[in-house]
């Protein structure tokens, strides 16, 4: 924290504000003459966190499952029994609704969207040559807007609040416009905001009349393990609430190992009613004839349960903790009272989420980049890369090290301190090492 009280910025006189600008610009000189070199664009695990499921390595012993079946062989569309078993647990649903796939959860997204784009989903048409839009919170996760993109899907975007997505603003969109078919939802410790949606929330989205009577909610379970503190977050049985509200087709629900075990080489789920499920397989069996059941076996006896998939998420808790602690501390002793910044303190998942003086998230990244600190682009957690306040910054800090952590927060505090004064000051002062506009 600060060793003494700082006043707000824009409280400072014009000659104040002059010396808090010379201040932070021969800090920020300094800050470039170290020659850093850090890196906090990516959620990714570390070599550390990697390091805890070398154990796959040597596994599977064997090459049968629980059942007998030979899985080096062709066939067994839904993956394995077991490890279906321990994701039913993990996510509140019955075995049979769960298809264990290959390596990647984003994979699944993107053949459901398209089979539902080809072929429509379970209750409706094709979508291919309709006006298909979806609801996505922002701040939010880039791949899901840029596979929406991709396919000219037009996204229409809801405020993400402390307990989840703004529900009226999106129960207002869905009720009388037929042309949205879905939504995006991170749920659980969100990309990049650390928000958890609440019960009552998400029973609202269960239960909300929908113009579209094939909409969807793609319910993108991705960090709904990884906790940063002792008091864990539980993900919304969505499925349930779904089904009890009478849409059970409305939800389909994604998740992986890719920050639990190997990112390149974990297993995928995804979660539906058995309708969805059944869907989901009538199109799937045209593009495989079934996954890596190596792999899935070897994860089945690395676990050996959900309880053990729990327990392996303590050991990355332990890793990941300190360096988000590390990102606070940093954040608030350089910027605390100066009112041009705040952060979220999320207690699970990859991300902080720092919003800093409307107009200077863009300057911010660049002073940084400048100082050899690679930031996410500005904007990239809104669509098409617009953040229309040009504010939010999506801090990723859990590859480097500690160590390095501590030293690009402390150089990211500084460009967010100098990027606000610049501004205040109405002018950029541009040097050798930050040319303008870079």
């Amino acid at each position: 924290m600060s060793a003494a009280p700082q006043q707000p910025l824009t409280d400072l006189t014009p000659d104040q504000l002059a010396e808090f600008t010379a201040g932070k610009r021969a800090a920020y000189d300094a800050l470039v003459a170290r020659g850093l070199k850090l890196d906090l664009t990516r959620g990714k695990p570390s070599g550390e966190q990697l390091d805890l499921a070398d154990g796959l390595l040597a596994l599977p012993t064997g090459h049968t499952d629980g059942d007998g079946v030979d899985v080096r062989n062709y066939g067994g569309l839904t993956g394995l029994r077991e490890l279906r078993e321990i994701f039913a647990e993990l996510l509140w649903v019955e075995p049979e609704q769960v298809v264990a796939g290959g390596n990647s959860s984003l994979t699944m997204m993107h053949d459901s969207l398209v089979q539902m784009l080809l072929h429509g989903p379970v209750d409706g048409m094709p979508w291919r040559g309709q006006d298909v839009r979806f609801v996505c919170p922002v701040p939010g996760y880039d791949r899901h807007f840029t596979m929406l993109a991709s396919y000219g899907i037009d996204i229409v975007t809801v405020p993400m609040e402390a307990d989840g997505p703004d529900v009226a603003a999106i129960e207002a969109l869905v009720k009388d416009d037929p042309s949205i078919k879905g939504m995006w939802i991170v749920p659980t410790y969100a990309n990049p905001a650390g928000s958890t949606i609440s019960h009552e929330k998400a029973a609202r989205l269960a239960a909300m009349p929908t113009a579209a009577p094939d909409f969807k909610i793609f319910w993108d379970n991705a960090y709904a393990f990884h906790h940063l503190t002792e008091e864990e977050s539980k993900t919304e049985d969505i499925i349930s609430l779904c089904s009890a509200a009478g849409n059970p087709n409305r939800p389909i629900m994604f998740a992986s190992t890719s920050k639990i075990t190997y990112a390149g080489a974990g297993v995928a789920v995804l979660a539906a009613s058995t309708d969805n499920v059944a869907w989901y397989l009538k199109h799937y069996q045209f593009a495989s004839i079934g996954p890596d059941k190596v792999n899935q076996l070897r994860h089945v006896q690395f676990f050996g349960s959900a309880q053990g998939v729990r327990d392996h998420m303590v050991k990355h808790r332990e890793i990941l903790a300190p360096k988000f602690a590390a990102v606070d501390v940093a954040l608030a002793r350089e910027l605390d009272g100066l009112g041009i910044a705040h952060w979220t303190r999320p207690t699970g998942g990859y991300f902080v989420s720092l919003d800093v003086m409307d107009g200077t998230a863009s300057r911010v990244v660049a002073l940084a980049k400048a100082a050899g600190i690679a930031l996410t682009p500005a904007g990239a957690s809104f669509p098409y890369g617009d953040d229309p306040d040009d504010r939010n910054i999506r801090l990723a800090p859990s590859f480097p090290v500690l160590s390095e952590v501590e030293a690009a927060m402390a150089g990211v505090a500084t460009c967010v301190s100098l990027a606000a004064a610049e501004k205040l000051a109405g002018r950029h002062v541009a040097t050798a090492s930050t040319p303008e506009g870079e």
